[in-house]
């Protein structure tokens, strides 16, 4: 259960960042500053992320999944974003197709072999657009849990 792994020191309602690089810093900050993720984390994400895109268009609440290679994270774990404003990201699988997103999910996974299975557990999820609709509303880091907490246990 996602819920379960979630620590709300990583997680951010209202981020304020004006582009990706910003939402990298901020959270991918985090992770560094409670010992998820070692200092070459960020910048390994940057340059990921141009090769690899990660935002996902879903017609209504977009979202962004960054991650990297599990050379740079020490722990598994999930660092989520809520923007105050969206932020341009290119569409996975493509470098040319945008996609302006509200929700970051950011992924520290420690072990390479989990690395697909985690990311197809959360994009499964990520299909109900209610729930990331009661994403973006959320005021607290606990509020965000709670929402995966009820979402997963109705499962």
């Amino acid at each position: 259960m996602i819920w379960e792994v979630l620590d709300e020191n990583l997680i951010i309602p209202e981020l304020d960042a004006s582009n990706s690089d910003e939402v990298f810093e901020k959270l991918g900050g985090r992770l560094i500053e409670q010992g998820y993720c070692k200092d070459t984390y960020i910048n390994a994400l940057k340059e990921r992320e141009k090769n690899y895109p990660t935002g996902i268009d879903l017609g209504g609440i977009n979202f962004a999944m960054p991650h990297t290679d599990s050379q740079h994270v020490n722990k598994t774990a999930i660092a989520i974003g809520v923007l105050k404003n969206p932020v341009h990201f290119y569409h996975m699988g493509t470098t040319d197709r945008d996609v302006t997103v509200n929700l970051i999910f950011m992924l520290a996974v420690e072990n390479p072999n989990e690395h697909i299975g985690f990311i197809g557990g959360l994009l499964e999820l990520f299909q109900d657009q209610d729930l990331l609709e009661k994403l973006t509303k959320a005021k607290t880091p606990k509020d965000i849990v709670e929402i995966f907490k009820e979402k997963e246990l109705k499962q």
